[in-house]
């Protein structure tokens, strides 16, 4: 088990990006959260398999038909125990 933080930008608020990153993480056996930030950007972190997040994060970078993401500042993050993939 490993965890993995991205920021995203661009126009990725108000477009389902965070219930596209969801579905996608449901589906990959991932927990975690995804949350718009005040800046205009979504956070996400998310905790699995490394293989798992490796999927997840081409589904970060490109995001639904809607988005346009504009740079994403993947990392990794602190291994925390959720419940499911949240939307914040």
């Amino acid at each position: 088990m490993t965890a993995r933080r991205w920021l995203v930008t661009g126009r990725v608020q108000g477009v389902g990006f965070r219930n596209y990153i969801q579905k996608h993480a449901l589906k990959l056996d991932l927990t975690g959260y995804a949350k718009n930030l005040a800046d205009r950007s979504v956070e996400v972190h998310a905790v699995g398999d490394d293989a798992e997040l490796n999927r997840l994060s081409g589904y970060v970078r490109r995001g639904p038909m809607l988005a346009e993401v504009r740079t994403v500042d993947e990392q990794s993050a602190e291994l925390v125990r959720y419940d499911g993939f949240q939307i914040r």
